[in-house]
Parts: structure tokens; sequence; C-alpha cells
């Protein structure tokens, strides 16, 4: 019982059966009673709709239903506003999509290198010492350095030189080094194909080695080698480059003395002579880019495993391994190739260490000397163009996720 006062609100039905299903010849001979205030029971005098919260219960007699009405015609006989339905895409909406997405992603690469330009420019300004002191020397006079910061421009604000320096790097004068009077284009085109031969070799053994990582393990997930490949990849994965670097030359170089500690590569070198000198430096990048690649692949492949289409697949007793290469891989393809781009970006960018420790001849070697001497635009011009490289494989990757996406290519 309510108390009084309280609000009333409308009553639940409450439906008896006059007597049992069972033993009767059909349903219609079940009667019903049903007990319910008026205004659950009403109908709007307007609209007509049932008004409340009361069920629909058929009677004795009706063996049959009344058809529902479609829903547009219950909301204009009600007066609500119906929605109207959605127009279908047109056939170019697709690709004109896709090349809106791509356009933004290169605007957005433009705005990124000339954000990274600024930083670049002022981070370098505010490195402690005086180039001009560094290229004399600790003997030279006032005069001296006053006449090399005016040859310089050192003399002039910073913000004049750097527009100055943006415009010379856009029109491809990258200027002249502080320390030996050579053109900057110059010595970046002796060192460029060391550190592209060095990324290029390491990419051809690092990517299809993660890939039938990635795919064994997806292949038997849970299994002895599943979990190695697992643990392994985490241990690789935790330690840095330089550490790395370090035991691979106390294995092969010192104790076992199978090539040598410093990558030096001459100008008459045979095939032999270049497998000895890279195989410590290819051997710590691939390390270094083996794990995100191994792990990507076998965490997109068993996400695509997991489809209804992958499942009727394996209960028709399709092979697990054509399974995994002909249907789930290509489905896995956007994540993996993403991956692989912003790697092989690491490969050009992040070789600062490895070239260091090896000695090896390359572009990042020349930054890090350029660092030591003060060769302000030598240490420019590499930054600029590891930094381009970096945004450019970043905009390749998104654009490869992008032609990858089959919603994006086939629209409906």
């Amino acid at each position: 019982m309510r108390a009084q006062g309280a609000r009333a609100g409308p009553k639940r039905l409450q439906v008896q059966r006059s007597r049992p299903y069972w033993g009767s010849d059909s349903p219609a001979e079940v009667g019903y009673s049903v007990a319910g205030t008026e205004s659950n029971q009403g109908r709007d005098a307007g609209t007509g709709i049932r008004s409340g919260r009361a069920r629909r219960i058929t009677p004795a007699g009706s063996p049959t239903r009344r058809k529902s009405r479609p829903r547009s015609e219950r909301l204009e006989e009600g007066g609500a506003h119906v929605v109207p339905a959605r127009r279908p895409l047109g056939p170019g909406t697709g690709p004109r999509m896709i090349a809106r997405l791509i356009v933004r992603r290169l605007l957005l690469g433009v705005v990124t290198i000339l954000v990274v330009s600024v930083l670049v420019f002022f981070g370098i300004e505010i490195l402690p010492g005086d180039v001009a002191q560094a290229i004399l020397g600790q003997g030279a006079t006032e005069e001296t350095l006053k006449v090399i910061r005016d040859e310089l421009g050192l003399d002039r604000p910073a913000v004049v030189r750097y527009f100055d320096w943006l415009g010379g790097l856009l029109a491809g004068d990258l200027g002249e080094a502080l320390g030996t009077g050579r053109s900057i284009a110059e010595i970046m085109s002796q060192r460029m194909p060391s550190t592209l031969m060095l990324g290029g070799l390491t990419a051809g053994v690092a990517v299809p080695l993660a890939l039938a990582l990635g795919l064994l393990a997806a292949m038997y997930p849970g299994s002895i080698l599943d979990r190695g490949i697992s643990v392994a990849t985490l241990c690789v994965i935790s330690g840095p480059e330089f550490l790395i670097a370090t035991l691979l030359v106390l294995l092969f170089a010192v104790e076992l003395r199978w090539v040598p500690a410093i990558s030096y590569l001459s100008q008459d070198a045979t095939l032999q002579q270049y497998v000895r000198a890279l195989f410590l430096p290819v051997m710590t990048l691939t390390f270094a880019v083996l794990a995100p690649m191994t792990r990507m692949t076998r965490s997109a492949v068993l996400n695509v495993m997991t489809s209804p289409a992958i499942e009727m697949a394996i209960l028709k007793g399709v092979p697990r391994t054509r399974i995994v290469l002909w249907h789930a891989l290509p489905n896995a393809f956007a994540p993996i190739v993403n991956v692989i781009a912003v790697n092989l970006a690491y490969l050009i960018t992040g070789v600062v260490v490895v070239e260091v420790i090896f000695s090896f001849p390359g572009l990042a070697k020349l930054m890090v000397d350029g660092v030591q001497q003060r060769d302000i635009p030598v240490v420019q011009a590499c930054a600029m163009f590891f930094c381009a490289v970096y945004v450019g494989f970043y905009i390749l990757a998104d654009v490869l996720a992008i032609l990858s996406n089959p919603r994006l290519r086939h629209p409906k």
C-alpha cells in the first residue's frame, strides 16, 4: 500500500489466465483479464497513439496480431519530424577523399619541416662556444675575431640570418663549411651513399626477418615458439643501441675475431671486405628495429585471425599456413606497413650512435664532427636532411595506410 499524498503513478498491468493453456484446443480459447488504469489503456485523442507504458495484449477470440506499421508512418501520424534517408556517396567520392587526405598530409609535412628548421637554427645558435674562436684557435686577437665575424655575418641579428639561411636552403644552396671552405653539398654527396647503403642493407635483413618471426608467432599463438620470440623481442627492444653495439664488438671482434671492430671502407675494397666491415653496424641496427616490426606483425595478424571469415575458413579445414599467408596477412597490411615505414625512417636518422661507435664514414659521423668543430652550416644541413627524411617516411606511412583502407577506396 502506498502512503497517502505520494504521487500516483501508472499501475502495472496484471494479467491473469482464466484457465490453463494445456488441454485447450487453440490459443484463442484462453481468456485474459487485464487490470490497469484508464490512462494506461486509453488513447490520445489527437494522435490515436496508446499513451502510458501499457503493453498490447491480444484478447481472447483474436487469434492474429495486428501488423505493425513502419516507423516513418507512425512518426508522421504523431506529427514528429522524419529524418530523411542519407544520400549515398557518389562514384568519385572515394578518390576525392583520398586525394584530400594525401594533400592534407603533405601540407602538414611542409609545416612540420618549417617548424623543425626554426628549432634547428636557433637550437644550434644557443650552443656554447664562439665559432670565430673555434676557427682561429685560442691565440686569435680581437681584431682577427671581429674580421671573421664580419665575413661570416655573425654580427647580424639571428632572425635575419635565419631567413637568409632558409632562402638559401630552399634554393639548394647549403653554404660552405667553415673549417675547410668546401661546398657542403659536395661533402654530403660523398658521405650520403655510405649512409644509404647501411640503411638499405639493414632494411633488407630486418624487414623479411621481422615478417617471418611475426608470422611464425601468429601461426602458433601460445606455443613455446611464440613465447620465445616474444621474450627475445622484449629483451632486444629494452637495450639501447650503444649497449648492443658494445656486446657485439666484444663477442665477434674481441673474442671470436671474425670481423674488425672499426668499419673502414676503402675505394678498392672487395665484396668480402665490405661484408666484414658492415657486419657489426648492420647487426646493431637490425636488432634495434627488429622487435617493433615483429611484435606489430604478430598482433596485427592475430587481430585479423579473430574475424568471422577467418573462423569460417578454419572450420572448413583450410590449412593454417594458407589462412595466415593468403587471408590474414593482406588484411593486416596497413599497420604492418606503417610500422615498417617508421622504422625505415629510424634507420636513416638514428644511425648517429652506430656510425660514431664503428667510425663509419656517413652523414651522422659528419654531423657529429661538425658539432665538435663548431661548424654550424654543416650541422644545420645534416640536421635538416635527417628531419626531412624522417618526416617524408612518416608521410609515406600515412599515405600507405590511407591507400590500404578499403572503406576509403570503395565507399558505399
